[in-house]
């Protein structure tokens, strides 16, 4: 089970956070402060961080650097009253993930700490084979019969995310929250232009087909299912 460590020193919040993750199936633990977190991450893995910002002992932007310092690199949401683009700023050069401000959406939360889960999940398998075809994360190249090209980070994290569920569908909300970013202002049109790019520079190849499923999103399907 994914276990998600939740660092905030108000006691309402930190427990309500953990029953809404529970319900959805993960395992929360908890800290009241930077320092605790620390400690904890001595102690159990942790796959992912919700952490806020004003906390005593050890506040959240030093708890982030810390953790980047000492190497961790699972994602950090950070959940916050402090709002301003200085704020955040600070949050994301610490190494944060992702940023929300108080009072949150409970809801918008978990649908956050699934992109970061997946994004994670992506990251650190490095490389995905499909028949004959590999792709790299690491050079983020495509190797088809020993010719290798390197494509655009998007059009290859796209690729990657088609190929990694073969059959499942995706929305273009979901590709753009996954891969844009949910607080991104680009259009969802930028999906289908990158889909019509990939189909182009693979189209004669036959592990695979980017299929478009009206009224829905897309799906890769392997040529030998």
């Amino acid at each position: 089970m994914i276990r998600i460590l939740v660092v905030e020193d108000n006691e309402k919040l930190r427990q309500l956070m953990c029953t809404v993750l529970a319900k959805h199936g993960y395992e929360p633990v908890m800290a009241g402060n930077g320092q605790e977190a620390l400690d904890m991450l001595d102690q159990q893995h942790i796959d992912l961080i919700i952490s806020d910002i004003m906390m005593p002992n050890l506040d959240g932007f030093e708890l982030i650097r810390r953790l980047r310092e000492a190497g961790y690199n699972m994602p950090v949401l950070t959940v916050t009253a402090k709002d301003s683009f200085r704020d955040k700023q600070t949050g994301y050069l610490a190494g944060t993930d992702d940023y929300m401000v108080k009072p949150i959406d409970i809801n918008e939360m978990i649908l956050r700490v699934g992109a970061l889960l997946r994004r994670a999940q992506i990251a650190s398998e490095r490389k995905l084979a499909v028949g004959g075809l590999v792709l790299d994360c690491d050079s983020l190249t495509v190797t088809v019969n020993g010719q290798s090209a390197t494509l655009p980070q998007k059009e290859f994290q796209l690729l990657y995310k088609l190929l990694a569920y073969p059959n499942k569908i995706f929305t273009r909300h979901q590709l753009m929250d996954e891969i844009w970013g949910m607080d991104s202002e680009t259009e969802a049109r930028t999906v289908d232009v990158h889909i019509n790019r990939l189909r182009e520079r693979f189209k004669n190849t036959q592990e695979f087909e980017i299929v478009t499923v009206r009224g829905l999103g897309y799906k890769a399907v392997k040529s030998h299912d």
